[in-house]
């Protein structure tokens, strides 16, 4: 066991030394924790809990659960369990905490849960409340481990990890990108570096990106992967909620967290997995002090039963309140639609952004020509000789007046109409303009956000 704790201890302090960006000489300790391994390693811990107060937690399990067991035959298991949550929620929202997962069983799991991200590799992670042997005596259900908690599982389905590996190697090179665009700590900057791509630099392809027919879809990371420094996006979460996209990025060497919807999975419609994906990442980069630069094409929330009955209001209102909470400059640029509520979630100026830019091809609007058309022209459409061309007659007089970045700028609520061609150029600015920006909540105990 110790010599366990010890590799893994050697093996992560040393994926950490090699960290780009400065890391390696920027003078303050990056300390790995080493958790969920019994007795002994929560009293290691404990001792790095008080250490390393200021510092960066990363973490890796193997198989809590068993050593748990044996824990509990030498008559430590509540010593062993007290190891788990308690530095975890002392240090949230303070240090930076990073868990890459083995094998954890039972109560052991909140302490990956607990983390900002969770790396987990193919094949040989797993988290689970119950294994498979409970679950089939219990629920006479039949799973294997790798489809109940493997890595595919959480990265795919429920959305509990942030990155699945192919192999230990892989894994370790993740969390040294990860690092990279991380401060060591909630009361410092993320780590700039000087950047060979121009903060002025224009990309007129993007100018032609945009489909004219809006029913038509686009790749949004298209447009972040030439807006962004060259080859600084790192994604987070890829595999779960694709219908919007988070990561990190660098524009003009600043780091920026990346939020956008994304037009080719159910048209951008933002649903409760995509809310919560979101809403927990723009919390995030407000406790590290990292910029938000979002990228909005949404219609709407997914509409149906299933949503309404999971709880789209109350997990929705999480984004809301996660932009509207969040102290660090917010920059917005609108693409192309912008409809009703979910225009207003998306970092809108009625949620304090900082600077919100629309494209040309920006339709902000109560909600889509064709559904605004329906309810308000119904009358006429239906005592019309010819309904259907009577239907795009009213459709096409509607985005004319409503359905254009224009009326919305009129009013206020968006800063400039640009060419896309110069989002780069506006975002780099805004990013210099606001790096000294200061606001200070309401004094609070915490915050109540819709759980």
């Amino acid at each position: 066991m110790d010599a366990f704790v010890d590799a893994a201890y050697a093996v992560v302090v040393d994926a950490v030394a090699h960290l780009g960006g400065g890391w390696a000489h920027c003078g303050v300790a990056i300390i790995a924790v080493v958790a969920a391994g019994g007795a002994s390693c929560c009293h290691r811990a404990r001792h790095d809990r008080r250490t390393a107060a200021d510092a960066i937690s990363i973490a890796v399990d193997e198989e809590g659960c068993r050593h748990a067991l044996v824990d509990a035959q030498d008559a430590v298991i509540v010593d062993a369990i007290a190891g788990f949550c308690g530095p975890r929620i002392d240090g949230g929202a303070v240090v930076v905490a990073v868990h890459r997962v083995a094998h954890v069983t039972g109560g052991a799991v909140y302490s990956p849960a607990l983390t900002d991200f969770i790396f987990m590799v193919e094949n040989t992670s797993y988290m689970f409340i119950t294994g498979p042997d409970v679950i089939k005596t219990v629920t006479h259900e039949e799973v294997t481990k790798e489809d109940l908690g493997g890595a595919r599982t959480h990265n795919e389905r429920s959305g509990v990890a942030h990155f699945a590996s192919e192999n230990d190697e892989a894994c370790l090179s993740e969390i040294r990108t990860l690092l990279s665009y991380l401060p060591l700590n909630n009361h410092e900057d993320p780590p700039y570096v000087p950047s060979s791509d121009p903060g002025d630099r224009e990309d007129p392809g993007l100018d032609d990106l945009i489909p004219l027919d809006s029913s038509k879809p686009y790749d949004i990371k298209t447009v972040i992967d030439r807006v962004v420094d060259v080859g600084s996006f790192f994604e987070v979460q890829a595999g779960f909620a694709q219908n919007i996209v988070i990561g990190f990025a660098r524009v003009d060497g600043n780091v920026v967290g990346v939020v956008a919807n994304q037009p080719q999975v159910l048209a951008g419609c933002l649903d409760i997995d995509a809310s919560v994906k979101a809403g927990r990442f723009v919390r995030f980069c407000d406790c590290c002090n990292i910029p938000i630069v979002t990228f909005v094409d949404v219609p709407g929330f997914l509409p149906g039963t299933s949503q309404e009955y999971g709880g789209i209001i109350k997990h929705g209102a999480k984004l809301l309140y996660a932009y509207g909470e969040a102290t660090v400059p917010k920059i917005t640029i609108i693409t192309r639609k912008a409809y009703g509520g979910a225009y207003d979630v998306m970092a809108s100026k009625h949620l304090r952004g900082d600077m919100n830019f629309a494209w040309p091809t920006a339709e902000i609007a109560v909600m889509g020509p064709e559904g605004a058309v329906q309810i308000v022209y119904r009358k006429e459409i239906e005592k019309a000789e010819d309904p259907v061309a009577a239907r795009a007659h009213f459709v096409n007089e509607y985005r004319a007046k409503f359905a254009n970045p224009f009326k919305a700028a009129e009013l206020g609520f968006v800063d400039e109409v640009i060419q896309p061609s110069a989002t780069r150029v506006r975002i780099a600015r805004a990013l210099w303009l606001l790096k000294d920006k200061r606001v200070v909540n309401p004094p609070k105990k915490h915050d109540n956000l819709p759980l």
